[in-house]
């Protein structure tokens, strides 16, 4: 027994055909961890301090009383932001300095945008 398959036109699709490249499962897992940490809103608050100081670098010393927590609590989360590539950690002495890494919150609000319709 035959079956009869119809052709259809592309106005006839149920569903618009992937134009661009998807991101990779490896992609997603790693900024899901970005957003992760940034959805914390200490870590949010914390990343728009470093973000405000000058040369876009603080000491963990200049942000503890800004957030009000003990330097424990602040280095763990400054620890988040820079395992996730937020953040860069330089050691001074005895005190460690935070510093944006160059173009990481370009990236994360690239993604946010809505893609234009050509």
């Amino acid at each position: 027994m035959a079956t009869e398959l119809t052709v259809l036109d592309a106005g006839d699709l149920c569903c618009a055909p992937i134009v661009r490249e998807a991101m990779s499962a490896e992609s997603a897992t790693a900024l899901a961890a970005k957003f992760k940490a940034i959805g914390d809103p200490t870590r949010l608050r914390l990343l728009s301090l470093v973000a405000a100081h000058e040369g876009a670098e603080a000491c963990v010393c200049d942000l503890t009383e800004p957030v009000a927590l003990s330097q424990p609590t602040v280095s763990h989360h400054l620890k988040v932001l820079v395992d996730t590539g937020l953040l860069t950690r330089t050691k001074r002495g005895t005190w460690s300095f935070y510093a944006l890494v160059p173009g990481a919150l370009d990236d994360l609000a690239d993604l946010l945008r809505t893609p234009t319709t050509a």
